[in-house]
């Protein structure tokens, strides 16, 4: 069966009771919106992957912002991180263009794939053990229907973490304290695509100066040549 970008039943999935009462809520109560966008209408669904189906790259992130992804409906756009993300993109040449705003904004990505190891907005952008675990499923259906893929960058340590369960859960004999989560990090795993660690795009990291676009510009220069 062909690769479905966009997979309709990602959009009613109900596995984790507490995210899609969380999703849902902010979406629907202006009390839980930012004043800015109290009037909008949200996406408040889990949030699908998107980007180049024969991408060689996919990006790994946590989970959807509660007012960028849960808002707009497609992953990193619409708060500070995606800010961050874009304009970098765009300077490696992997997006048409430096900022994404909406799904009608004629964003393109070049070699590239976006998605995160959460679909739903968390609570206090901290979702549980056994929610992560249940969407494995999604992350399996990006990394299962990419048949190009050559390196996958995973942007913090729950990225990171979950990558590595998909391929426990793949059948690779990975004990994880041999691969720890490092800024810079290539992890070269046997007969599965390399994994390159670098600090999230998260507006704490990118403002205190933890992650600089100095910093991710060399990570994404690096991730293209590996790709």
């Amino acid at each position: 069966m062909a690769f479905d970008p966009y997979p309709t039943r990602l959009e009613t999935c109900q596995l984790c009771p507490r995210l899609a009462e969380h999703r849902e809520a902010v979406g629907k109560h202006e009390r839980m919106r930012r004043h800015s966008y109290a009037k909008e209408s949200y996406w408040a669904k889990p949030v699908p992957g998107f980007g180049d189906p024969k991408a060689r790259i996919l990006l790994l992130g946590l989970a959807p912002g509660a007012h960028g992804s849960n808002r707009t409906g497609r992953m990193f756009t619409g708060d500070a991180s995606g800010d961050f993300l874009y304009p970098a993109l765009y300077r490696a040449g992997l997006a048409s263009q430096p900022e994404s705003s909406s799904l009608k904004d004629g964003l393109a990505l070049n070699h590239l794939w976006i998605t995160a190891a959460c679909r739903c907005v968390p609570p206090g952008n901290k979702p549980l053990k056994d929610e992560l675990a249940n969407c494995q499923h999604w992350l399996s259906y990006d990394l299962d229907g990419l048949k190009n893929l050559r390196l996958v960058l995973a942007l913090g340590s729950i990225a990171h973490h979950s990558y590595l369960d998909y391929l426990k859960a793949k059948g690779h004999k990975i004990v994880k304290k041999h691969y720890p989560f490092e800024h810079g990090r290539l992890h070269e795993i046997e007969t599965a695509t390399p994994l390159l660690n670098s600090y999230h795009v998260s507006f704490q990291n990118t403002n205190t100066g933890k992650l600089t676009e100095a910093m991710f510009d060399s990570i994404l220069a690096r991730a293209k040549n590996l790709a």
